[in-house]
């Protein structure tokens, strides 16, 4: 199956979803290939952004289940990088 190389970026406006998120990025993790989360708590929010190389279904279903948390926004970049299995 093909895989695609992309980034998501996720504000999370609602701390109480967190505990939720990270299950659901523990339950994606062989595809994820870095994650880099930063606490502003001036703004009492988290910004989150994954690094990810999976079939564009997979990704996509992420972004879904994430965007679906309570408080909790998404955004997905794909780039070009594109790897044909064989």
């Amino acid at each position: 199956m093909d895989t695609r190389v992309a980034v998501m970026g996720i504000i999370v406006e609602n701390l109480a979803s967190v505990e939720a998120l990270n299950s659901i990025l523990h339950e994606y993790g062989k595809y994820i290939i870095g994650r880099m989360g930063l606490p502003y708590r001036e703004k009492n929010i988290n910004i989150v952004s994954i690094a990810i190389d999976a079939p564009q279904d997979t990704i996509a279903a992420l972004s879904g289940k994430v965007g679906a948390l309570d408080g909790v926004g998404v955004k997905t970049a794909y780039s070009n990088v594109i790897t044909h299995a064989e």
